[in-house]
């Protein structure tokens, strides 16, 4: 069962970083306003899996088990994974969604 800790509006990368546990694993479910080269501006759905280095071996086990299958219900296909809360920046989301164009 996936439960929802909390929900933020109007959130930058670095603001939600810093609502991330250092030490245990999240799933985050981020909508993102990406302007692209050519001026079009979307809002992509982005799945971010946080597994920070040295949170429990249980808690990270039972996170990577279930992150598969939430994004298959979810239907998500910008799904991304970060090892350390510090990863999560606009220039590193917006380097990632330059994949989708």
């Amino acid at each position: 069962m996936v439960v929802l800790e909390e929900e933020f509006q109007n959130i930058s990368p670095e603001e939600l970083k810093t609502e991330l546990p250092e030490r245990q694993p999240r799933f985050v479910v981020y909508s993102y306003k990406y302007v692209h080269e050519d001026g079009r501006v979307s809002y992509p759905l982005c799945f971010i899996f946080s597994s920070p280095v040295g949170c429990k071996p249980e808690q990270q086990m039972m996170y990577a088990g279930s992150k598969n299958r939430l994004v298959q219900t979810a239907e998500l296909t910008k799904v991304f994974e970060i090892r350390t809360t510090e990863d999560l920046t606009e220039a590193w989301l917006q380097e990632k969604l330059s994949f989708f164009r």
